[in-house]
């Protein structure tokens, strides 16, 4: 459980030497200990929050108010609140956090209610280290991930016909992919919607978590395999 790995790069995200603020919500001392410890080991990244419960993490939070985390790594089955629970209160008060659900829960209806309810990206608790550091820097990246033993979870659902891939996007997120298919930049979007520049990059962020892909390359692949109406 959470083993150990070693040689992982760093992707293009990282401009200098600011580090990104990681939290993390799990009861179980041992992993909190081990998770927090390697991501301490990164010269890109920082833990600033330890919480024992959702409760635990509200408490925290006032002490972190001009330094917030950016990812949380977030534990479902945590004493009082859940961690399924306590995802809509969280983002309630951290609209632009991304959050990595990390657990031993690998049922789909759990997994599909954290996507839907706002996490970007599912991990097992057999993940290495390796991985949850990789993880974190994809979600940092803008894009969202899965371990792959949960990706057959969701596409055997899927499969199954009970959730349209369609119905994910808002109506501006499908306009903004049928604009990056036809070949516009990002600042040629904004002036063709009249939004802002920051309004574009919002949306290609919420659509890539939509479609858990990573990139835009991603996007406009499941785009001309017509798995986006």
């Amino acid at each position: 459980m959470i083993a150990h790995s070693s040689n992982i790069e760093k992707p293009d995200y990282i401009h200098d030497m600011n580090k990104a603020n990681i939290a993390i919500i799990e009861d179980h001392k041992v992993i909190r200990n081990n998770v927090s410890k390697y991501i301490g080991l990164q010269d890109d990244l920082a833990v600033n929050i330890e919480a024992t419960s959702v409760e635990d993490f509200f408490n925290q939070l006032p002490k972190f108010r001009d330094n917030p985390p950016q990812v949380l790594l977030l534990d479902i089955g945590l004493p009082g609140m859940t961690g399924l629970e306590g995802i809509p209160l969280i983002l309630e008060k951290l609209p632009d956090l991304d959050i990595i659900m990390l657990t031993t829960y690998e049922e789909e209806s759990k997994i599909l209610k954290a996507l839907c309810s706002g996490a970007s990206s599912y991990l097992s608790k057999k993940s290495s280290l390796e991985e949850i550091i990789k993880t974190i820097r994809i979600v940092l990246g803008g894009g969202s991930y899965m371990s792959p033993s949960i990706a057959r979870e969701i596409v055997n659902h899927l499969m199954g016909g009970r959730v349209s891939k369609a119905e994910m996007l808002t109506p501006r997120q499908r306009e903004i992919i049928e604009l990056l298919v036809d070949g516009n930049s990002y600042q040629e979007i904004s002036s063709l919607l009249f939004i802002s520049y920051e309004t574009v990059r919002s949306h290609v962020k919420k659509l890539y978590k939509a479609l858990h892909v990573n990139n835009k390359a991603g996007a406009i692949a499941k785009y001309l395999k017509g798995e986006i109406q």
